[in-house]
């Protein structure tokens, strides 16, 4: 058995930013590159690490982790709608593994993933339905957070289990670096009524807006935004980019130091690099499963702070 490591920003402006960034072309070249080393690598097994920004999970009942034994990704923008090729079985041996390992992980029978999955899953295996993959979410956008230690633990459990299986596996970690979304998606109890109904109960609420009319507000709102950035009115310090917070993330991981990351005070790094720099958990997780599985040390591909993106987008492999 062999596992390959990825791990990659995501964004919905990398489909509508209104002023090409700097370093574009390093950017979907590094993309590219990645893609052709998975197709050669030919995984007969991806286990996907993401988060949510509330189009699947919701304040009423909101999992530190959830594996889903199957998935569907809804079409929010910057995501692809359909259905994800989740094997059930595996899917269901992976959970029995987790919690015999200590390692409290919900179940989906019917996973709803957004960008935060479907972004990745496109670039580097071509769609949703192109290899088999089981979706393993982890809160990282909502408060209490999930500490780093349990990440780490989970992700080295995930390895121990993917080990056991004897197949060539890919462990594709998507989001961060940093950056901080919450024009889009307001901390509990900030947004609008209609918002917040959302959030908390993902339309069921009387007061709630709809599935489509939340898809529309983030399509509108990420066009505005967008625009706001290229206008100047949005800048890298608004949107918390942090380019000292990413370079230290980078070289624990690089340096497979990810007992490190235990101590990190996470109130602190969402003050200096944003509430999307929590999605490094799904970082964390997949490098600790390879590290765990005997894999190689990861290596950086691509690292900017890359405001008309809102983020700083990077790009980790490892074989």
């Amino acid at each position: 058995m062999t596992t390959s490591l990825v791990c990659a920003s995501h964004s919905p402006l990398l489909y509508c930013h209104a002023r090409e960034p700097e370093h574009w072309d390093g950017l979907q070249q590094a993309f590219a590159a990645r893609a052709q080393a998975v197709t050669e690598f030919d995984p007969e097994l991806v286990v996907a690490f993401g988060s949510d920004h509330f189009n699947g999970f919701f304040l009423k009942t909101m999992p530190a982790f959830c594996v889903g034994l199957s998935a569907e990704a809804t079409g929010d923008i910057g995501g692809f709608a359909g259905p994800v090729n989740v094997p059930k079985g595996t899917a269901a041996a992976c959970v029995e593994h987790l919690r015999a390992a200590d390692v409290d992980a919900a179940v989906s029978y019917s996973m709803t993933i957004d960008h935060a999955f479907s972004q990745a899953l496109t670039i580097m295996l071509g769609g949703l339905a192109a290899r088999s993959v089981i979706p393993v979410f982890i809160n990282c956008i909502t408060q209490p957070f999930v500490p780093f230690r349990r990440t780490r633990l989970l992700g080295e459990a995930i390895g121990r289990f993917v080990l056991s299986l004897k197949r060539r596996v890919l462990l594709l970690a998507s989001g961060g670096m940093s950056h901080h979304p919450t024009r889009y998606y307001p901390e509990h109890g900030a947004g609008e009524p209609a918002v917040e109904a959302w959030k908390l109960s993902g339309g069921d609420a009387p007061e709630s807006l709809t599935p489509a009319q939340w898809l529309k507000r983030l399509e509108v709102m990420h066009h505005e935004g967008a625009g706001m950035i290229a206008r100047g009115e949005r800048t890298a310090q608004d949107m918390r980019l942090n380019a000292q917070s990413d370079r230290r993330f980078l070289e624990l991981l690089t340096q497979n130091r990810l007992e490190e990351y235990d101590d990190w005070d996470q109130e602190q790094l969402v003050a200096t690099a944003g509430i999307g720099s929590m999605e490094l958990h799904t970082w964390i997780a997949a490098a600790a499963a390879h590290k765990s599985a005997g894999g190689n040390m990861p290596v950086q591909d691509f690292y900017r702070v890359m405001p008309e993106l809102g983020i700083a987008a990077g790009i980790v492999h490892a074989d």
